[in-house]
């Protein structure tokens, strides 16, 4: 073990931190996390929150869509579906069913950068749910019979969630558009054509080639002693064999020489907008200002009511119906500082576009006031910091943050950064990253609804995230 440290845990998913509405900053929270590492490599994170009798258990993997290559892209999902279905102990089911009974609950995501798998449960059973996830970990039972129902499944999730959601149809090729080499060019879930031509095989050399401890972090967090979690992760998983990983390839993107645009036709009842920036990532930036200073640049421009996309062009100048302005810092590559909009029913798309455009210019060309800035920045700490509520939400910013790269220590410097960055860092950074040489621009040219309501936008899965194995 290697003690204890002091973490201020306040970093929310990522792949998707979008600012929120708060009042004033909130004071600083601190919890102490016990860190251990197996013989055989695997990480273990524990934080006692003895406010309830309830434990949230994860197991993080460090493999995702990011992982992939062409043929078989969305397979990291694809076997966190199989993961539910039977192990040499386990029959098909039997895993969920078995914390249904002990009154849990339980599922799985895929993101770009890992694979989780959670159970919130009482504080009597959490052992039990770490025995059952050592199980899977060596001893997952793959069968045809349970793949083919399963691969229907995915096919299906796919088309209800991105090809019959025009908004999230749109992000996707976005995505694919603005990175070329780049393995955030691929969508989570995956192409429909790799998902038709997944083979058990598949599913197998992906589980054998990832799924080992020495790629795994284990997290705990509710009503527990510390002690006692690193003494069961030992005796459950510590005679699981490491496992030798592949070389990881560097996949740096080809530099961008000009704008890019797209446009997307599909059936909808309104046009979409949507902008990307090519921006690093606080694992890429060479100053972590950097990072810090986009994402309260993105709360400057749409972080509730008093933002200037809301006050300027949804009140003001009554332009667009919806905004919003979207950067993390917290994923293992480069990624995209994303804006939105949903046009008012008699504004055409070239002016909503200028009008976003030109707040993003204001960012460039005047510093923001210091009482802006002050209330943007308490409402990105306020935030993450509300985040605590949940010990299963404590438990996914442990492991995200491990699981990545960052270091689940970075939250202790979260609010310290935040509260640091200057209206000069702000008007830096959106001079140097949001230009359009990095710049990708998308339009959903909406088709007719063939009679048909059209698709709720706000049921379409936020990008970097598919929830799934149930």
């Amino acid at each position: 073990m290697r003690g204890k440290k002091l973490v201020t845990v306040l970093i929310t998913a990522l792949v998707c931190a979008w600012p929120a509405v708060g009042s004033a900053a909130p004071p600083e929270i601190e919890s102490d996390v016990v860190e251990a590492t197996l013989d055989n490599g695997l990480t273990v994170l524990v934080l006692e929150d003895r406010r309830a009798p309830v434990v949230a258990n994860m197991v993080w993997y460090r493999v995702g869509s990011a992982d992939e290559h062409s043929g078989v892209t969305g397979i990291s999902h694809m076997l966190e579906h199989m993961m539910f279905r039977g192990s040499e102990r386990y029959e098909p089911g039997e895993f969920s069913r078995i914390i249904s009974r002990l009154g849990g609950r339980e599922n799985a995501f895929t993101g770009r950068d890992y694979t989780s798998y959670f159970q919130v449960i009482g504080r009597d059973h959490w052992e039990t749910v770490m025995a059952m996830e050592a199980e899977r970990m060596q001893n997952l039972k793959l069968q045809e019979d349970e793949f083919r129902p399963e691969l229907s499944v995915v096919q299906e999730e796919r088309r209800l969630r991105v090809e019959d959601q025009p908004n999230a149809l749109l992000r996707e090729q976005l995505m694919a558009t603005a990175f070329f080499n780049h393995p955030y060019g691929n969508p989570v879930i995956g192409w429909m054509s790799d998902i038709e031509a997944y083979t058990l095989e598949d599913n197998q050399a992906w589980y054998d080639r990832y799924y080992h401890p020495n790629n795994a972090v284990v997290v705990v967090v509710g009503d527990v002693d510390a002690e006692r979690v690193i003494d069961a992760a030992r005796e459950h998983f510590g005679d699981i064999p490491a496992g030798e990983l592949p070389e990881a390839k560097p996949r740096s993107e080809t530099p961008q020489k000009g704008e890019r645009r797209i446009t997307v036709e599909a059936p909808a009842e309104l046009p979409y907008l949507m902008m990307g920036w090519k921006t690093p990532v606080l694992n890429t930036v060479e100053d972590p200002v950097d990072a810090y200073a986009l994402m309260v640049a993105a709360g400057i421009l749409d972080s509730g009511e008093a933002s200037r996309f809301a006050r300027e062009i949804v009140r003001g100048e009554e332009l667009a119906g919806a905004t919003s302005a979207r950067y993390s810092p917290f994923s293992r590559l480069d990624d995209l500082f994303l804006i939105a909009a949903v046009p008012t029913a008699d504004t055409d798309v070239d002016t909503l576009e200028a009008a976003l455009l030109e707040q993003v210019e204001r960012l460039k060309d005047e510093p923001v006031s210091d009482s802006e800035l002050e209330r943007v920045q308490a409402r990105v700490i306020a935030s993450e910091v509300y985040q605590r509520d949940s010990v299963r939400s404590q438990a996914f910013q442990l492991g995200m943050l491990q699981t990545i790269g960052v270091g689940w220590q970075e939250g202790d410097r979260f609010v310290e950064r935040v509260r640091a960055v200057t209206a000069e860092d702000v008007q830096r950074v959106a001079r140097e990253y949001l230009v359009p040489q990095r710049r990708t621009v998308g339009i959903l040219d909406p088709q007719p609804l063939d009679g048909e309501d059209p698709p709720d936008p706000g049921a379409a899965q936020p990008y970097g995230e598919t929830a799934g194995g149930m």
